[in-house]
C-alpha cells in the first residue's frame, strides 16, 4: 500500500470517530434486518441496511453534516452539485448549522428531488446533464458568492461522514462476511471500507455500479480515474463520468471486487424490495441488492450486508418499474393478434382469457395498419394473469381456436 493511500485511510478513520458524535445528534441509526426472501433467493444470509430510512432519505446526509459542521464558522453559505441526495443532505445540514445553501442540480434531476431540496430551504439552480457539468457550474457560483463548495464525494471530511455507517453495522451485526456498496463517485465505499478494514480486516468490501456508468472499473483498469461517457440509467445517483481522485486511491487498496449490473437487474431489485420487503428504494439504493440477486456477487454460504443507500425515487419511475415487474413475473400480459372483423370474434377471445382467470384491463383495435389481412382488425389485449403458465395456456388455447396471438415483451 502506498504511503499516500495509507495516510488518507488513517485520516478518514480518525475523522470518522469525530463525525460519529456529530452525525448521531441529527440523524437516525437506521435498521439492519435479515431478509428471509433474499437469503433464500441467493443461497446465503442476506441482511439489508436501510439508509433509505435515513434523514433526507439517503446516506448522503452523513457526509454533508460532518463537512458543513467543519466549515460552519468560516463561511456564511455553501454550494453543492448533486443529482439529488447530496443536494438534500447539504441543504439539511446548512439549515441545521444556520448557513445559506445553493444547490446546483442536473437539468434532468427528478422533480421530487428538486422539490425536496427546496423544502430544506436551499436555492436550486439547474445546470448540465451529468454531475461533472453540474459541478463546474457549482464551482463558478461558489467563487462568485464566496461560499464553501461541498463536493459530493471527493473530500476526506465527506468520506469520513459516510464512513459512520460502518460503526452502525459493527454495533448492529455481530458477524458478517461481506458488505455490498453501490458506487457513484466512491465516497460511500471509500468511507465504509476504511473503517471496516481497520476494525474488521477480514471483511470483504464489494462495489456495484451500473453497466451504464462503469467509471470505477475503467479507473481500476487504467490505474487512475478516467472519464467515461455514461448512458442514462435508472440509478441516477450513480451517474458520474469519473470517480474521485481521493476515493480511487482508497478503493484501489481496500475494495475486494467491483461488479456492474444492468438496468433490468436494478429495476427488478427495486420491484422485489417493494413487493417482498415493503421497502421503497431508488435505483442507486437498490444497486447493491441487484448485485446479489443477479448472482454476480457470490453470497452462497456467506453473511452479506447490502447497503440500501437511498429511497428518493421519482413516482413516475415506480409506476414503470411495477408494470415491468408484473410483466416479468407473468402477472400482467399484453398479447397482439389479428381477428376477423366480424361480430363475436373478440368475445370468443375474451372468453378464453376469462376461463383462465385473466382479468382484462385494456383493449386496443387497429383497422388501418397496412399489414392487416383483408377484413381483419389488429387487436392488443392487456390483462392481469395468474402466472406465466396461465399465459402460455391462454395462447395455446387461442391457437387451437384458430387465433394467432403473440406475447408482447
Amino acid at each position: 500500500m502506498s504511503e499516500e493511500a495509507l495516510d488518507l485511510i488513517r485520516e478518514v478513520v480518525a475523522k470518522s470517530r469525530e463525525a460519529l458524535k456529530i452525525i448521531r445528534e441529527y440523524t437516525h441509526k437506521t435498521p439492519v434486518e435479515v431478509s428471509a426472501t433474499f437469503s433464500r433467493m441467493t443461497g446465503g444470509r442476506v441482511l439489508l441496511k436501510y439508509e433509505n430510512l435515513q434523514k433526507t432519505g439517503a446516506f448522503k446526509v452523513r457526509g454533508a453534516l460532518y463537512k458543513v459542521y467543519r466549515i460552519k464558522d468560516k463561511y456564511e453559505g455553501v454550494v453543492a452539485a448533486s443529482a439529488g441526495n447530496h443536494a438534500q443532505g447539504v441543504a439539511y445540514a446548512a439549515r441545521i448549522f444556520g448557513l445559506k445553501a445553493i444547490i446546483v442540480m442536473p437539468e434532468g434531476a427528478p422533480i421530487s428531488k428538486i422539490e425536496a431540496t427546496k423544502g430544506y430551504g436551499a436555492e436550486v439552480v439547474l445546470a448540465g446533464r451529468v454531475f461533472d457539468e453540474t459541478y463546474r457550474e457549482a464551482v463558478r457560483i461558489a467563487k462568485e458568492r464566496g461560499y464553501a463548495l461541498i463536493h459530493a464525494f471527493d473530500d476526506v471530511d465527506v468520506i469520513a461522514g459516510q464512513a459512520t455507517i460502518a460503526y452502525d453495522l459493527m454495533e448492529q451485526v455481530d458477524e458478517f462476511d461481506q458488505v455490498i456498496v453501490p458506487i457513484g463517485g466512491g465516497g460511500l465505499i471509500a468511507g465504509v471500507s476504511s473503517v471496516l478494514k481497520h476494525y474488521r480486516p477480514q471483511t470483504q468490501i464489494i462495489g456495484v455500479e451500473p453497466s451504464a456508468a462503469p467509471k470505477t472499473l475503467a479507473a481500476l483498469r487504467e490505474g487512475r480515474p478516467v472519464e467515461i461517457q455514461p448512458r442514462a440509467t435508472i440509478a441516477d445517483g450513480l451517474l458520474v463520468k469519473k470517480i474521485g481522485e481521493i476515493t480511487f486511491k482508497i478503493i484501489r487498496e481496500l475494495v475486494d471486487g467491483v461488479y456492474t449490473v444492468e438496468e433490468d437487474e436494478i429495476a427488478h431489485a427495486i420491484y422485489l424490495l417493494l413487493e417482498r420487503g415493503k421497502v421503497l428504494a431508488e435505483g442507486a439504493g437498490a444497486a447493491s441488492l441487484a448485485g446479489l440477486l443477479s448472482g454476480k456477487v457470490d453470497t452462497r454460504g456467506k453473511t452479506s450486508v447490502a447497503l440500501i443507500s437511498g429511497g428518493n425515487i421519482d413516482l413516475t419511475h415506480i409506476y414503470r418499474i411495477i408494470l415491468r415487474g408484473l410483466t416479468r413475473e407473468g402477472r400482467l400480459a399484453r398479447i397482439t393478434g389479428y381477428l376477423p372483423d366480424s361480430p363475436g370474434q373478440l368475445k370468443t377471445v375474451l372468453d378464453i382469457i376469462a376461463k383462465h382467470r385473466g382479468n382484462v384491463i385494456g383493449i386496443q383495435h387497429d383497422r388501418i395498419d397496412p399489414a392487416l389481412p383483408a377484413w381483419h382488425a389488429k387487436v392488443t389485449i392487456t390483462f392481469e394473469a395468474a402466472g406465466k403458465a396461465r399465459i402460455e395456456k391462454i395462447l395455446e388455447e387461442l391457437e387451437n381456436a384458430g387465433y394467432t396471438f403473440r406475447l408482447e415483451s
